[in-house]
């Protein structure tokens, strides 16, 4: 019987690659994201139909994008916050060591 490698073995030779660090962090701020569109979609009683027509977009792109599985561009936020009548604040801060 082969040797099974462990969930944080695998993980940890993962996140040893090169853009692997990278990598997380952008599917973590897609998910982010669309987290906080669905939220505010949900308590406007929206269907993500409605928030797409609204938004010029089609439900599809809404459903991907909600689910994380996508890195919006800075238009397309634009016109998400804009059909859910929020404001986009995109900001650099700095970090917590001097590069």
């Amino acid at each position: 019987m082969a040797d099974r490698t462990s969930w944080r073995e695998l993980r940890d030779r993962r996140m040893a690659e090169p853009g692997a660090e990278e990598g997380y962090a952008a599917a973590r701020l897609a998910f982010e994201l669309g987290a906080a569109v669905r939220s505010m979609r949900e308590q406007r009683g929206w269907t993500q139909a409605q928030l797409a027509e609204t938004a010029g977009m089609t439900q599809p792109a809404v459903a991907r994008f909600e689910a994380g599985g996508t890195v919006p561009t800075i238009p397309v936020l634009e016109r998400l916050a804009h059909a859910l009548d929020a404001r986009l604040i995109v900001q650099l801060e700095p970090g917590t060591s001097a590069a």
